[in-house]
């Protein structure tokens, strides 16, 4: 047991060394502190406006516009990168959104009224630069460009989502601690500063030219992009991840509740975060797992895992067994995430790639927010109970789509390899 453990660590760590050998060691780094603002200025927005205007009504409606912001346009924004590449998209969106979440804390410093500072919310969401996204859709175009194995690719992804989940661990921490030693108005800043430096680093690295736009019809002017059709299995992929994102919003409504009526309040964001660190760690031991098994194989035992371990949920009442819970919980999180986008990269063609994880993003985001807004008021009214429910709810109907749904493989043309492909030639 021993020996098969070592070598599937070591197993691992080479496969996540030819990651790192494919971007060099300052892509990961942009794209993560790129990325960052990202899991702040939900979070950040809801306590700034809270502590400025005395008003936690006002502060939720500030960061529900900015969820949906960031949920409407988070497609439009891959769909610009799909047509026009990703580095003028994300320097552009990089800098509009450190100047909208610059006017957000003007604005509520200098305590606008509620709708203008639901407007300016939903600007900073609208203007989100989606550098995790793309990363995942440049880092995959790097595999594929290499001709690297598909053990590769997915360690790219895994690569990728969990740091995604370190940010969205790491994100709402920082905003925390500035708010309890400070002011949430300079966290929410140094969120502002660090998406202009960062987000526009990513942009100009030189790896983005690998990520060509789509090629445009001489006759119609019109980019290929748009005719290349979505397979069928996309839009339950797509509900996958939003039903993930309700389970996330559920657990958050439901571990809320639960520290409240224990007089823990303090102890939400912690519980949370060791689900998010076990979630990561997840996320990078999924290198390990054997080509063997299969994708829709992984699917199914990541779906199944996440109802299996939430049901304890349903009995949990106290902090210690909470604690337990939720982390053991984690485990289910970043496996599910980082095999549906492997399932959503190999489905959709080249030219949608970066659309289809903007799209994916947003089902992700927008399932999250739902959630917790409906799970929020069923637990004031039913207790955590109710929040947990509607958690093994949702990962029950994830499993059902697991089992249910075949999902097919990306060939532009008979002969090709069944995936989505960079094109051979860098655009001058």
């Amino acid at each position: 047991m021993g020996t098969t453990g070592k070598r599937e660590r070591r197993r691992a760590g080479d496969t996540y060394r030819q990651v790192i050998r494919l971007t060099g060691p300052l892509l990961p780094c942009v794209s993560f502190l790129g990325r960052l603002p990202t899991a702040t200025i939900q979070f950040g927005s809801v306590l700034l406006v809270a502590r400025t205007s005395g008003s936690l009504g006002t502060a939720g409606v500030t960061g529900g516009a900015l969820a949906l912001g960031q949920v409407a346009c988070g497609p439009l924004v891959g769909r610009l990168a799909d047509r026009h590449g990703q580095r003028t998209v994300v320097l552009a969106f990089s800098l509009a959104n450190a100047l909208a979440v610059t006017a957000l804390v003007t604005g509520a410093l200098a305590a606008l009224p509620a709708p203008v500072l639901a407007l300016l919310g939903a600007a900073a969401g609208a203007t989100v630069p989606l550098v995790g996204p793309l990363a995942r859709t440049r880092l995959v175009a790097l595999a594929r460009r290499s001709g690297a194995s598909e053990g590769t690719v997915g360690a790219a992804l895994s690569f990728e989502s969990t740091l995604d989940e370190l940010s969205f661990v790491l994100g709402p921490a920082l905003i925390g601690v500035a708010a309890v030693l400070a002011h949430p108005a300079y966290a929410m800043g140094g969120a502002a500063v660090l998406v202009a430096v960062c987000g526009s680093a990513f942009a100009l690295h030189p790896t983005a030219r690998l990520v060509a736009p789509a090629r445009v019809e001489p006759r119609s002017g019109r980019a290929r992009a748009a005719r290349a059709p979505m397979p069928r299995c996309v839009p339950a992929l797509l509900t996958s991840l939003a039903l993930q994102g309700a389970m996330f919003g559920a657990c958050q409504a439901g571990i809320t509740a639960l520290t409240a009526r224990l007089g823990q309040e303090d102890q939400a964001g912690l519980v949370y975060a060791a689900m998010g660190v076990m979630s990561a760690a997840a996320g990078f031991a999924m290198a390990a797992v054997p080509d063997r098994i299969g994708a829709r194989t992984r699917w199914r035992l990541a779906t199944g895992a996440a109802l299996a371990l939430s049901l304890p949920l349903l009995g949990t009442t106290a902090l210690p067994g909470l604690y337990a819970v939720v982390t053991v919980l984690g485990i289910a999180y970043a496996p599910h995430l980082i095999t549906v986008f492997g399932l959503l990269e190999r489905a959709v063609a080249p030219s949608r790639l970066a659309e289809t994880m903007g799209v994916a993003t947003s089902a992700l985001v927008g399932g999250q927010a739902l959630a917790v807004a409906v799970t929020g008021r069923l637990a004031e009214s039913h207790g955590p109970a109710a929040a947990f429910a509607a958690a093994s709810t949702a990962a029950g109907l994830t499993f059902a789509l697991a089992m249910a749904v075949r999902p097919t493989a990306y060939a532009q043309a008979p002969g090709n390899a069944p995936h989505a492909r960079v094109r051979d030639t860098q655009p001058q």
